[in-house]
């Protein structure tokens, strides 16, 4: 049962590099001009604010902390995909899409 409670080196590095590439595969949807790019922006911004911290968390060891931010981080980018404020290209895997 303890196994199932712990977040393990590879758990966590795990999370962070799926994180890391749901970013790397974002791209925002609204057009330049449009005022829903500064929201797509922002919601990248908060997104990658989020796995930096969850990155730090991780490199000084503390996986809960780590756990949490990774988490909150990949919570905005489905979110900005599922309002369609970022193009990823239909991934329903790495995405919660609308459909």
């Amino acid at each position: 049962m303890d196994e199932v409670r712990t977040i393990t080196d590879e758990r966590m590095k795990k999370y962070l590099q799926t994180t890391g590439r749901a970013i790397d595969k974002v791209k925002i949807a609204p057009p330049p001009r449009s005022h829903l790019n500064k929201l797509a922006d922002d919601v990248l911004s908060m997104a990658m604010a989020y796995y930096s911290d969850a990155k730090a968390f991780a490199h000084d060891g503390n996986y809960v902390l780590a756990y949490g931010a990774v988490n909150y981080a990949h919570g905005w980018l489905d979110a900005g995909a599922r309002l369609g404020l970022f193009d990823v290209g239909e991934d329903d895997q790495m995405f919660t899409l609308a459909e």
